[in-house]
């Protein structure tokens, strides 16, 4: 069989795929032969992408349309496997149906084993995983492999995708229920009312477009004159034009909302800052059937949501992590029941305050805060599995002399992720309100703390934290205590992130320290002079990285008792201490043994 995949390496990886999927006997693998040799003796010329060709007719019925939803994306695109299997289970590819009461298996874990699947056919290639719990995080598709897959979207009528092969030339678009932008065009030559989702990948309205839509003469006036601040003309035209875009952008957004009434999926999720327009219309509350709305890092001018957002009750996934300014939601999002990834805007503006309690389907929650929302609503999220906290976390009525009398602030239990995010001008963590909190984690295997550099006196005693802890990061974090005897003790940490300035000079691990820690991270902890490795600390460590701890004087005599540790990176770090490792170098001999030692 592989003398048809011409050599082609992705091909027989794709045709093994296919036979990793069948039973192992010979009955099997003899069919696959024959139908590979006759499906390419269909037509002359037939190359190895015949092969490609093949794998997709060998898929069964409930992967095709997730294989082919992958047309949506443009060529190289690193696809977040998070939003692929929002936007599945949003068009109904994943059906909700298949949902167990009482924690059964949800539609996102039934769309993950479907990605796992295609995987496993090496149909995708997995980029990044995660590095807790190993699940991919994002993918991308092979060239040869998309082409497939765009040839079989186009036979199926599956999407409409505008590109630079088409975008200029575009007059009208009829009968399409998906479209997906690649390049910039306007939106008002899809004619098709019957259109079900709605995906940008490129600016929603770019320079080029706004340049172009002026007369020639007033651009090239402004661009000549644009330092003559006393100009009278180039204040007068350069208004002319913000309101020139403003009114488009503004027609952009009300035509969407009025016009493709039955949509299920809108994002406008883009990677960078995009104008916006003035602000978002009250039209979006037209959009009764949207179950995905995206409009992370747009800019609009005004920094208020319009309340109608409230009739979005069939929302599952809402973002609305607008690019930088102050945003203020109306407390309309409780009325969203179905809401189950809920990501809201990084800083609200102080009047916002929202109720959150009737999200009891909710899984994803991403810049809560105490100030912005109500910390009693957690209680009743009975699903969540990813919870950001960006700070200020306080919690009121707190019994200061006795945690255990302090009701417990998350009722879900399976909790997997947690991250507390401090910005510049938040007040300290309290380390008895993060002990409480981390008290009722039981099962997060997550944990990242980012005090921005807001002093946090110690960590909590280590029976706060959860005993599934496998990945920490602490980022910024001044303790004025050292926190490794905390985190020592924790049965199942395997990755320790250390990122920033500790307040103290010394660190020890001390003899049966970290038992399972594989990898190890010291970022910039500018203060740590000494580092202490007691004999019988770190038995399965496998990697350790040092990077601008410049105070740091010299590695710890313990790490020549680690014999399982297979890489050592020394980046950024002082000649002096670089020299005692190389050849002849006084600490050589505690490194001796690790296969790989890289400089940079």
């Amino acid at each position: 069989m592989v003398k048809h995949c011409a050599g082609l390496p992705l091909a027989i990886v794709v045709l093994g795929g296919i036979l990793a999927t069948k039973n192992n006997s010979l009955n099997e693998w003899q069919k696959i032969s024959d139908n590979v040799k006759s499906y390419l003796k269909r037509g002359k010329d037939q190359g190895p992408e015949d092969v490609l060709a093949l794998s997709y007719d060998y898929l069964p019925l409930y992967l095709r349309p997730c294989f082919l939803y992958l047309s949506h994306f443009p060529e190289d695109y690193e696809i977040d496997v998070d939003r692929l299997i929002q936007l599945w289970v949003a068009e109904g590819i994943v059906s909700l149906k298949q949902e167990e009461r009482d924690g059964g298996e949800i539609a996102e874990d039934v769309a993950e084993s479907y990605l796992m699947e295609l995987v496993k056919r090496c149909m995708i290639q997995v980029r990044e995983r995660d590095v807790a719990t190993l699940k991919v995080k994002t993918i991308q598709m092979h060239d040869l492999m998309r082409d497939i897959c765009l040839s079989k979207a186009k036979q199926d009528n599956f999407v409409f995708i505008v590109d630079r092969s088409n975008a200029s030339s575009l007059s009208m678009i009829r009968k399409v229920r998906r479209v997906s932008v690649h390049e910039f065009f306007f939106i008002q030559c899809i004619k098709s009312p019957n259109i079900r989702s709605l995906l940008f990948f490129s600016d929603f309205f770019p320079k080029e477009a706004l340049e172009k839509s002026m007369l020639l003469e007033m651009w090239n006036y402004i661009e000549k004159h644009e330092d003559e601040v006393w100009n009278p003309l180039v204040w007068i035209l350069a208004t002319s034009v913000v309101c020139s875009d403003l009114l488009k952008a503004w027609g952009i957004w009300r035509y969407m909302f009025n016009n493709f009434k039955l949509l299920r999926v809108l994002n406008c999720e883009l990677r960078s800052y995009n104008f916006a327009g003035w602000k978002l219309p009250s039209d979006i509350g037209n959009l009764i059937h949207l179950r995905f709305l995206s409009l992370r890092s747009f800019d609009f001018q005004w920094s208020k949501l319009p309340s109608s957002l409230g009739n979005l009750r069939c929302l599952q996934t809402l973002d609305l992590r607008v690019e930088k300014r102050r945003i203020h939601v109306p407390n309309v999002i409780w009325r969203m029941e179905q809401l189950r990834h809920l990501y809201l805007p990084r800083r609200c503006k102080s009047r916002t305050k929202l109720k959150l309690g009737t999200l009891r389907k909710l899984l994803t929650l991403v810049n809560f805060n105490t100030k912005n929302c109500y910390l009693k609503d957690l209680i009743n999220m009975t699903n969540l599995r990813e919870l950001v906290i960006n700070s200020p976390f306080n919690i009121e009525n707190f019994n200061e002399k006795e945690l255990g009398k302090n009701p417990p602030i998350i009722g879900s239990k399976y909790l997997h992720s947690l991250s507390i995010v401090s910005n510049w001008i938040a007040r300290p963590i309290n380390p008895r309100h993060l002990a409480h909190l981390l008290s009722g984690c039981t099962s997060i295997c997550k944990l990242l703390i980012d005090t921005k550099m807001i002093e946090m006196s110690e960590l909590p005693e280590y029976h706060y934290f959860s005993s599934h802890l496998a990945y920490i990061h602490l980022k910024l974090c001044k303790f004025e205590k050292d926190p490794i005897p905390i985190l020592e003790k924790l049965p199942n940490l395997r990755i320790l992130e250390v990122e920033g300035s500790f307040g103290v000079n010394e660190m020890c691990c001390s003899t049966q320290g970290f038992p399972r820690l594989e990898s190890l991270r010291l970022l910039n902890v500018g203060k740590l002079e000494e580092w202490k490795v007691d004999e019988g600390a770190m038995p399965s460590l496998q990697r350790l990285e040092i990077a601008e701890c410049r105070k740091l004087k010299m590695l710890p005599e313990g790490l020549r008792f680690i014999t399982t540790l297979k890489e050592l990176k020394i980046e950024s770090m002082p000649k002096s201490f670089k020299v005692k490792l190389e050849e002849g170098g006084e600490d050589l001999y505690k490194v001796k043994h690790v296969p790989s030692i890289i400089f940079q």
